[in-house]
């Protein structure tokens, strides 16, 4: 079974610290680099962070970023209270500009980009911020990756204690209740962060047949030793 050198962002987050998780205790991940603003403060022999404060500047880094064959990219922001200027920089911007680093330096590496459900393929919507997801997903998959997987999670369960620091922590307290419910009447909005993650691992290690994937087919990927 092929072997993983996986480049993780957001790792501080929700999503991102759940991927690390378990990507950490995952037999086929031999090596994991964290590029994040701030320590994740995890301690695994698999595991070498950077912190970098400026992702727009990758220069002092980017021979730390060679010889890696799947980036989970789990860094994102919230739209609430940005213009689409502000979002478009620390999404699409940012986003794109990490990508084409690693794929100047990795050009067979599988780039899996946690996107959203509702994102707004056509880019001509009347939501700002599924219009920019839109165009990222687009651009994303314009680069010349080996694979590039947009992951569009809704509802997303998390399996380890949720921090402070992380987007919607007071919200999760407020709504924990609702995803057993979720789960029974609307299935295809709701997903387990660690199938979310065991579905960017299979992803990598084995492909899927489409290079967006909505909740079912985050699922069906997860549960799956090949497709």
């Amino acid at each position: 079974m092929k072997k993983l050198s996986v480049i993780i962002t957001g790792a501080t987050g929700m999503v991102g610290e759940g991927v690390l998780y378990e990507c950490l205790h995952h037999a086929n991940v031999e090596k994991v680099l964290v590029i994040t603003r701030n320590p994740t403060g995890y301690s695994d022999p698999k595991l070498t962070e950077i912190v970098i404060k400026d992702f727009f500047d990758l220069s002092s880094i980017r021979n730390s970023l060679k010889g890696y064959n799947a980036c989970y990219f789990c860094l994102g922001v919230t739209s609430l209270g940005k213009n689409e200027e502000e979002y478009k920089k620390l999404t699409y911007d940012l986003t794109i500009n990490f990508a084409t680093t690693l794929v100047s330096l990795n050009p067979e590496m599988t780039f899996c980009y946690i996107s959203g459900a509702g994102t707004d393929g056509s880019e001509k919507g009347r939501s700002m911020w599924a219009r920019v997801k839109g165009k990222t997903e687009n651009d994303l998959m314009k680069l010349p990756f080996s694979q590039v997987y947009n992951f569009r999670p809704a509802g997303i369960v998390p399996f380890l204690k949720l921090k402070p620091s992380q987007t919607f922590y007071k919200a999760y307290k407020f709504v924990w209740w609702l995803f057993p419910v979720m789960k029974v009447i609307a299935p295809n909005y709701v997903v387990d962060l660690k199938d979310l993650a065991a579905a960017m691992i299979n992803a990598s290690l084995t492909g899927y047949s489409k290079s967006v994937l909505e909740v079912k087919d985050i699922k069906v990927l997860a549960s799956s030793d090949r497709i």
